[in-house]
């Protein structure tokens, strides 16, 4: 009896031992690696837009999260994935969608007759942009084609309140598969580049665009010296923060410059400045110039005086 109540024991020890597990810590960040065979898949990580492949994205929680793929032509990729510490890599072979047919046999008919093929179109989207820089306080023409659908949703992504997407609106479709909508954000909006991608109802295929806002911002000039003797060089340097990419200088003086003389058109530097040095030649006559500086689409502009005397 005693050897029976042991092994009972020793029984129920090693039941017990082998239930018990210890959970791994999700705590932390890692950097997930992307990539995809056609590569150009859009990836969206845990229902968000992410970019398209090859691509990374850092600062993304240790733990479990739903992975997605989708590229116009193929099936959606979809998977859950356990994300461990330090970089990981995910890839995926899509697959091309096939036609799909489906074969009827009309009733009443013998069986001998060929059966009737339908091929189920694929939905196609396209979308284009009136221009690629919108003016903040301006409008923006977007339109295409979309095939096999009713409809369209656009999702706008950029900064602020863009950075994880906005459904923006769901345009019809007409007759002729052609569809347009204007954006009119008024000035709200932030300086910056943005995404538009436009969706079929199913969202089995898209297409997207991109374009930059200007605007806003500050646009500044500063002269090295007011006084400059004729002959010699002044230097002029700024900022312009509008979200345009180059500004025009632009100066204004006795003679030839009364009605103002475009200098020169400046790309900006990495940090938004720009510096631009000018000789007042003895062609140039003495007296009191301005230096105007704008941004390429004319958002905003500021000027400095400076004054040519004899050397």
């Amino acid at each position: 009896m005693k050897n029976l109540l042991l092994i009972s024991a020793v029984i129920i020890l090693v039941l017990v031992a082998g239930c018990t597990s210890v959970t791994p810590s999700t705590t932390g960040k890692t950097t997930l690696q992307f990539t995809t065979s056609p590569s150009g898949a859009e990836v969206y990580l845990d229902n968000q837009y992410a970019g398209t492949t090859p691509s990374s994205l850092s600062d993304v929680s240790v733990g479990t999260h739903s992975l997605e793929y989708r590229l116009t032509g193929y099936s959606p990729w979809k998977s859950t994935i356990t994300v461990p510490a330090g970089t990981s890599s995910y890839y995926a072979s899509l697959t091309p969608l096939a036609s799909k047919t489906a074969t009827t046999i009309p009733s009443g008919i013998a069986t001998t007759v060929q059966p009737i093929s339908v091929v189920v179109q694929q939905p196609t989207v396209t979308i284009t942009e009136s221009t690629d820089t919108l003016v903040i306080g301006g409008k923006l023409l977007f339109s295409g084609t979309c095939k096999g659908s009713n409809g369209v949703i656009l999702m706008l992504y950029g900064p602020g309140i863009y950075t994880n997407g906005v459904k923006v609106a769901e345009p019809s479709v007409g007759t002729d598969n052609t569809w347009s909508y204007t954006w009119n954000p008024g000035t709200s909006i932030m300086n910056g580049a943005y995404t538009m991608i436009a969706y079929d109802k199913q969202k089995q295929a898209s297409d997207k665009v991109s374009f930059n806002a200007v605007g806003g911002g500050s646009i500044t000039i500063s002269a090295a010296s007011a006084t400059i003797p004729q002959g010699n060089t002044a230097s002029f340097s700024g900022l312009c923060t509008s979200g345009a990419k180059t500004v025009r200088l632009t100066l204004y003086g006795p003679g030839q410059y009364s009605n103002g003389v475009d200098v020169v058109t400046l790309p900006l530097n990495a940090d938004n400045t720009w510096n631009y040095k000018f000789t007042f030649d003895q062609a140039k006559p003495m007296g009191i110039y301005t230096m105007y500086v704008h941004d390429a689409q004319n958002t905003g502009s500021a000027s400095v005086i400076v004054s040519i005397v004899s050397p």
